[in-house]
C-alpha cells in the first residue's frame, strides 16, 4: 500500500517536471543569439552588421528620415553601437517584408531597443507578444511621464 503511494508520487513529480520541461523549452526555444559587429547605422533602428545583413530592431519604431526624432535617433544609435560589438537576438519573426532580420539589440548585456525608447528616441511597437514586451512599454511609460527625449520633451 505505501510502495503505490510513493509510486503514485513519483508519477506526479515526473509529470510536473515534464510540464515544466516543456514549458521552458517553448519559452526559450525561438531565441536564438548570435554576436556580430555593428558596421553601419542605416537610421535610429535599423543598423547593417559584418557580413552586410540588415538588422531592424524589434519592438520599437524611430522616425524615418525628416521626421522629427530621425536626426536624435540616428545619432544615439550610431554613437553607441558602431563599430561595438552587439549580441542580435531573434524571436518568433526572423525577417520582415524587406527581407531585414528582425533583432533585438543586447550591448554589453544591456536591451538597446529598451534604451532607445527610454530615453525617448523611439515608441515601443508590437504586432504580438514578445518576451521584452513589458520592459519595453513600461520605458516608453517612464519616458512619456517624465517627457523625457525628442517624442515627448513636449508632453509636459
Amino acid at each position: 500500500m505505501i510502495e503505490k503511494k510513493y509510486l503514485r508520487i513519483l508519477e506526479i513529480i515526473i509529470l510536473i517536471s515534464l510540464f515544466i520541461g516543456l514549458y521552458l523549452i517553448n519559452y526559450y526555444s525561438p531565441e536564438e543569439n548570435e554576436e556580430r559587429i555593428v558596421t553601419k547605422i542605416t537610421d535610429g533602428d535599423t543598423i547593417i552588421v559584418e557580413g552586410g545583413e540588415i538588422v531592424r530592431f524589434l519592438g520599437i519604431d524611430c522616425d524615418e528620415k525628416g521626421r522629427g526624432c530621425y536626426a536624435e535617433a540616428k545619432n544615439f544609435t550610431d554613437f553607441s553601437l558602431l563599430n561595438k560589438k552587439v549580441e542580435l537576438k531573434s524571436e518568433n519573426e526572423d525577417k520582415d517584408r524587406y527581407n531585414r532580420e528582425l533583432r533585438w539589440i543586447f550591448i554589453n548585456g544591456e536591451n538597446f531597443n529598451k534604451i532607445l525608447v527610454e530615453k525617448g528616441y523611439c515608441v515601443a511597437r508590437f504586432d504580438q507578444d514578445s518576451r521584452y514586451k513589458n520592459e519595453v512599454v513600461n520605458a516608453e511609460s517612464y519616458a512619456i511621464k517624465n517627457s523625457i527625449g525628442c517624442k515627448w520633451k513636449d508632453n509636459i
